[in-house]
């Protein structure tokens, strides 16, 4: 990695938390102060980052994967590429094989053992990735699955893809704690869990921390909507030695202007400490004195 990118991902566990308003408004209090930042949301199935960052879009790419094309001719019905394939993508029926697009991962396992080369590679659209300048000319990519396509791994690849060095990357994961959620922190530098004060998203915080720990993130923490000390998860923090990065008060003007698609810094500039002090402790849990 060169000197002065940092990648920062944002993750919850539970969905609604927040992770996005947090993401959108750090990576804007990073661009106008005179930062280089890239905003890459990795949320491909229900991607809203642009709603607040207002990108002006340059480019869309096609994401695809590889699908396996079968030639029945050359086909000798040896059930070698559906015994070998883990997902069962494949299914030999009597002398034909059947593909299951779905479930296929693309691998190109079954192309490889073929022993009569009768697969070849073919592709599959499940989506696309935009990239443009958004406000403060921030750099934004995102990805937008194909609505019914449970394939989201490979996007979010490919929106990964468009990573640029030198810049302070603002990554925004899916909620959740499955596949896609890996797919996104697994190279970041730190991984920032947004959470909110309530039995629900503490029980998703412990099942995202633990998976982040699994990967050797270090990880902080913003407490979203705060009205008042949670005691279950203030013990929760201090036992796992997880740090505050920031606390963001319970307002209704903050859920006026999210469901307006404004920022927060930019429309109520008293909540600029906030984020002020989240990129001071990011900077700090990584080890740094600077973001350059």
């Amino acid at each position: 990695m060169e000197h002065g990118t940092m990648r920062v991902a944002f993750a919850s566990g539970k969905g609604g938390t927040g992770k996005t308003t947090v993401a959108v408004n750090l990576a804007y209090f990073l661009a106008d102060s005179y930062q280089q930042v890239q905003y890459l949301d990795c949320d491909v199935e229900e991607p809203n980052g642009h709603i607040f960052l207002k990108p002006d879009i340059e480019e869309r790419i096609p994401a695809n994967v590889m699908m396996p094309v079968i030639n029945q001719e050359k086909c000798i019905s040896c059930g070698e590429c559906s015994s070998h394939c883990q997902f069962n993508a494949l299914v030999l029926i009597l002398k034909d094989i059947l593909i299951f697009p779905e479930l296929c991962h693309g691998c190109g396992l079954c192309v490889r053992i073929c022993p009569v080369g009768a697969i070849t590679e073919g592709k599959r659209e499940i989506g696309y990735v935009e990239k443009g300048k958004a406000l403060h000319n921030i750099d934004f990519v995102h990805g937008i699955l194909n609505v019914g396509e449970p394939m989201a791994g490979p996007l979010i690849q490919q929106v990964k893809h468009n990573y640029k060095e030198g810049y302070i990357q603002i990554i925004d994961a899916p909620p959740g704690t499955s596949c896609p959620v890996v797919k996104t922190v697994i190279d970041a530098d730190c991984v920032v869990m947004v959470t909110e004060p309530t039995p629900f998203a503490l029980h998703d915080l412990k099942i995202a921390t633990s998976v982040a720990q699994t990967l050797n993130k270090p990880i902080g923490v913003v407490i979203n909507r705060e009205n008042g000390e949670f005691k279950p998860l203030m013990d929760y923090l201090s036992k796992n030695k997880l740090p505050v990065l920031t606390a963001i008060p319970e307002d209704k003007n903050i859920a006026r202007q999210y469901s307006e698609g404004n920022l927060i810094i930019e429309r109520l500039p008293l909540y600029i400490d906030n984020f002020m002090e989240l990129a001071l402790n990011i900077r700090r849990l990584l080890g740094k004195k600077e973001f350059r």
